[in-house]
């Protein structure tokens, strides 16, 4: 399955960082890692599911996880 980070708005409740959570795993995903730093975590979900989730009020951003190197 791919993996993404998803952002939450800063205005985001904790009772919407829940429902973002639950939609993950409702779409069949799974969360890889809770950010402590910023409203968000990563994520598994199957291809094609990632856009309902980017559609929330409250997602600031939605994007592939990827690794990022230092040249």
């Amino acid at each position: 399955m791919p993996s993404y980070i998803i952002t939450l708005n800063e205005s985001a409740t904790d009772s919407e960082l829940a429902e973002a959570k639950q939609h993950v795993k409702d779409q069949g995903g799974k969360i890889v890692h809770e950010y402590s730093l910023i409203k968000g975590f990563s994520f598994e979900l199957p291809e094609g599911t990632v856009s309902t989730l980017a559609k929330k009020p409250y997602v600031a951003s939605v994007e592939a996880d990827q690794e990022v190197t230092i040249q």
